[in-house]
């Protein structure tokens, strides 16, 4: 294994690299532990993985999960978590924390809000009051949280915008990313840089130059998955991490399906995160070796077999899909429960097997194994 460690303070290593494309092994360090990547982020958007308790975290392979400044902002507050010590401390998890700095949400709340040079003006989406975020106050709650890996306030740009419009977002994200690291004080805790851009490579390169000329401890690619088609996310995908520093860690945000993770470590990226995984479980949807199951089908109403043969999570290990579809159809509970270890179990171990493949220098041998095996989409039936 080399150690592609160019910078002394990056805290991000670079262990291995693939020989038949830009697949890497590497390892992230912060303050609350070290993460081997590529890794996958379990979303716990209110302090909470949906369904999951924390120690199942633990058991089903997570290493960081994420958190969003926005909501915890709304509620229940950034002091109220800060006095009773921390993010780490109020949910109970020791490991480390990524926390999204709200851009996305103001960009999905766009009805509410009104983007200025100075930062965002939204009301909340629960109450109807009156909030602003800055730049330099996203970076304040942040700290306030205690979160390991901060992200700079950003400005998501729609799929399709004109080059015009989304040359003016690039733009004020790039002065926000700027006013975010000087904001950011003592660093003894990770800032990302999120580059943006749209759907245009040159301005997806110039808004990579202009983050990597403030420096920070890793850089995000932003405003993907907002309802592009997969291939032009691909592309814009691989021209943007190609360009991106060699020993800094490379994170996608908000994307995506097992197929797109695995697309995008192909091409180079190191951190992903997705509700998809915990949103899908809630919805009746699992990830499986196979490809997707809809657990509500009348087919599986007497199937005695785990969800997934190839998988030894828990749920696979304890329960069938005839049960887990009665649970579904009963509205209880306990379904979004099973079916969430499932899929978060399936997606950790989907990342621990590229880490595995990475490291054997066999990993286009692993890709092709992997779109072999997608069977077609389970649609739901009329049952």
């Amino acid at each position: 294994m080399l150690n592609d460690h160019d910078s002394a303070a990056s805290p991000f290593t670079v262990l291995g690299r693939s020989s038949q494309c830009a697949a890497r092994r590497g390892e992230l360090r912060t303050a609350h532990g070290t993460v081997q990547t590529p890794v996958f982020m379990p979303v716990g958007t209110q302090a909470t993985v949906k369904g999951v308790m924390p120690e199942s975290l633990w058991e089903l392979g997570a290493e960081i999960i994420l958190g969003n400044t926005y909501h915890l902002y709304l509620r229940p507050g950034h002091r109220l978590i800060k006095k009773l010590g921390g993010l780490h401390r109020f949910m109970n998890w020791s490991g480390p924390i990524l926390t999204d700095s709200g851009g996305f949400q103001i960009f999905s709340l766009q009805q509410l809000a009104k983007i200025t040079e100075e930062g965002a003006s939204f009301k909340s989406h629960i109450d109807g009051s009156a909030f602003f975020l800055s730049p330099e106050s996203a970076v304040a709650v942040q700290q306030d949280l205690g979160t390991d890996i901060m992200m700079c306030l950003d400005t998501c740009i729609p799929y399709p915008a004109s080059y015009r419009e989304a040359e003016a977002a690039t733009s004020l994200t790039g002065r926000w990313a700027a006013r975010s690291r000087a904001a950011q004080g003592e660093r003894d805790r990770l800032l990302f840089g999120i580059i943006q851009g749209g759907m245009y490579r040159d301005l997806r390169l110039r808004s990579l130059e202009t983050m990597v000329e403030i420096g920070f401890d890793g850089y995000a690619i932003g405003g993907l998955s907002v309802g592009e088609p997969e291939e032009l996310m691909y592309e814009i995908c691989e021209t943007t991490a190609a360009g991106m520093p060699r020993d800094q860690a490379r994170y996608l945000m908000g994307v995506g399906t097992p197929r797109n993770l695995v697309e995008a470590v192909k091409r180079g990226i190191d951190m992903f995160d997705c509700v998809m995984p915990t949103r899908n479980a809630r919805n009746g949807m699992l990830f499986t070796s196979r490809g997707r199951l809809v657990i509500k089908n009348a087919r599986y109403h007497d199937d005695p077999r785990p969800p997934d043969e190839e998988c030894d999570c828990y749920t696979c290990r304890h329960y069938s899909r005839a049960y887990l579809r009665h649970l579904y159809l009963a509205r209880e509970i306990l379904a979004s429960v099973l079916m969430t270890i499932h899929n978060l179990s399936y997606y950790t171990g989907l990342m621990a097997a590229m880490r595995q493949a990475i490291e054997q220098d066999r990993f286009l041998e692993f890709y092709r194994d992997f779109i072999s095996r997608q069977q077609p989409d389970d649609r739901p039936a009329a049952d």
